[in-house]
């Protein structure tokens, strides 16, 4: 591996355990300004307080972001965009380059894909160009990818999951996130034949904090390599401590009841 690109993803991945806890906070230009981030230094703040390894935002926040001062935090700058306004909201499209994420610091970069849309060979084409990009910059790759899309029958099918992280690792990417399964058997099956780390997606919002812990729990045990959940995260009512709780499950390898502890709700 470049050794600019190992050295970077040491920043967002902890270097003892191989995992991570990685908070995107890109919701404002999908759905806008929502709950948790309308003063994204203050969700940042609270982030590194927790712990987590890294944030994964759009260009225009990096700024809006920063912080002076206390532990330091990965950089993701996030390369694709839709909205929900559209009549194409699965339709992503490349509102930034690898160079620009470069020029702001980044340690990584991200896109998105959405495997059955009607557009997906754009954002194939466009995976494509990136991964081109981040390996000849030493930049790592986060590709995030979906099954949304006509033909889909449902997303979190084992089989369309193991198809989304294939893609990830086959077209270049570094890291795949991919929906969650609903299990521990089925999720080992989907990332099997994937070789690179896998990250789980946080999907809706849970009602629950003991079943957010469960599922981080479980796809760490099917061999996940952590987390890229936001909603979930920067919308609970104390997310100092859960983030705690999570470092708690992933990077110390503790058990669901003693990270809810932490918690407490």
């Amino acid at each position: 591996m470049h050794v600019g690109k190992a050295i970077r993803l040491e920043r967002i991945f902890n270097r003892n355990t191989n995992r991570t806890i990685i908070v995107p906070m890109d919701h404002g230009v999908s759905v806008g300004p929502i709950k948790g981030l309308v003063h994204v230094r203050d969700a940042v703040t609270r982030l590194v307080e927790g712990g987590a390894n890294a944030g994964l935002v759009h260009r225009g926040l990096v700024a809006c972001g920063h912080r002076t001062q206390g532990r330091d935090f990965g950089l993701i700058v996030h390369l694709s965009a839709s909205t929900c306004l559209s009549p194409f909201p699965h339709a992503k499209v490349l509102t930034t380059t690898v160079e620009d994420a470069i020029r702001l610091g980044a340690d990584a970069v991200s896109i998105h894909v959405n495997l059955g849309d009607e557009t997906e060979r754009h954002m194939l084409a466009d995976f494509g160009k990136v991964a081109s990009s981040a390996a000849n910059w030493g930049m790592p790759l986060l590709a995030m990818v979906y099954a949304r899309g006509p033909k889909v029958q449902g997303e979190f099918d084992p089989e369309m999951v193991s198809h989304c992280a294939r893609i990830g690792m086959e077209l270049g990417a570094d890291v795949v996130k991919v929906p969650y399964t609903g299990d521990k058997a089925t999720f080992a099956q989907a990332i099997e034949g994937c070789c690179i780390p896998v990250l789980i997606a946080g999907g809706p919002k849970l009602d629950s904090t003991r079943d957010l812990l469960q599922m981080v729990r479980d796809s760490l045990d099917a061999g996940g390599s952590g987390l890229s959940i936001g909603r979930n995260v920067f919308q609970h009512e104390d997310p100092v401590n859960l983030v705690r709780a999570l470092n708690a499950i992933v990077h110390e390898n503790k058990g669901v009841e003693e990270a809810f502890a932490v918690v407490g709700r």
